[in-house]
């Protein structure tokens, strides 16, 4: 606790307010890392601005593990649903643990991808609110899925309710989490398409799923395809032989 403290720099004023958020924090199993804890993860910490403290929830050494972050549209179609959960599961089993932000859509599919994989396959989920804070309730079974063999993450306190600014941060930290990206149906404005363009300042490679034209769905990862920014991504084999 007092490390904690100690890092976040706080006055007086505020010490014992944050000190009973601690404790309700360990009573629900959460706990707080410090980015000068080995157990912070590296890709995190290599960023400028990362957040001092993040709290976790679930299996923590699920953040010391190699990582590929997959991220896309809610709104996503039943075949881009389909073709992200197969290639999550398909890195699981290859031991990658993969990281995406609890959204409908095309993060439920790759959490879940991951851990329908066989072995001890695990998923990180980077949440815009408190790491208690089930957002949306939609994936409420989703989250206690992941406590199970993964872990929840946030730089928010916790009870926080995400608010739409939260989100923009929180794309950044998925970007920042892995080495490289994987971007599947996207509109040209989506948070999915901000979340490449931190990917890219932090100097990650980034793949992009090819769609139908006529889709707005598609515009984002055929854009990026078009123009350089990705690299066309077909299939599992793109990765794995």
């Amino acid at each position: 606790d007092d490390a904690i403290l100690e890092t976040l720099g706080l006055s007086d004023d505020f010490i014992d307010g944050v000190k009973r958020e601690i404790e309700t924090a360990y009573s629900m199993g959460v706990e707080y890392i410090t980015d000068t804890d080995a157990r912070y993860p590296s890709g995190l910490r290599a960023v400028k601005n990362h957040p001092v403290v993040i709290s976790a929830r679930g299996n923590i050494d699920t953040l010391s593990r190699k990582s590929i972050s997959i991220v896309g549209t809610r709104h996503s179609t039943a075949t881009g649903m389909n073709f992200v959960s197969d290639l999550a599961c398909a890195f699981a089993e290859h031991g990658f643990v993969v990281t995406s932000g609890l959204a409908m859509g095309t993060d439920a599919a790759a959490h879940v991808g991951a851990l329908k994989a066989s072995g001890n396959s695990q998923t990180i989920a980077v949440v815009a609110g408190g790491v208690d804070y089930i957002w949306p309730p939609e994936n409420e079974s989703l989250y206690y899925e992941i406590l199970e063999r993964g872990v929840v993450i946030s730089e928010m306190p916790v009870g926080c309710v995400p608010v739409a600014s939260n989100f923009v941060q929180r794309n950044r930290w998925v970007a920042a989490m892995s080495d490289f990206l994987i971007i599947s149906e996207a509109d040209m404005k989506s948070g999915s398409m901000t979340t490449v363009r931190f990917a890219k300042e932090y100097g990650k490679q980034v793949f992009a799923v090819p769609g139908h034209p006529s889709d707005p769905r598609s515009a984002g990862p055929n854009y990026l395809i078009k123009t350089g920014v990705a690299t066309l991504c077909m299939s599992v084999n793109d990765f794995f032989d």
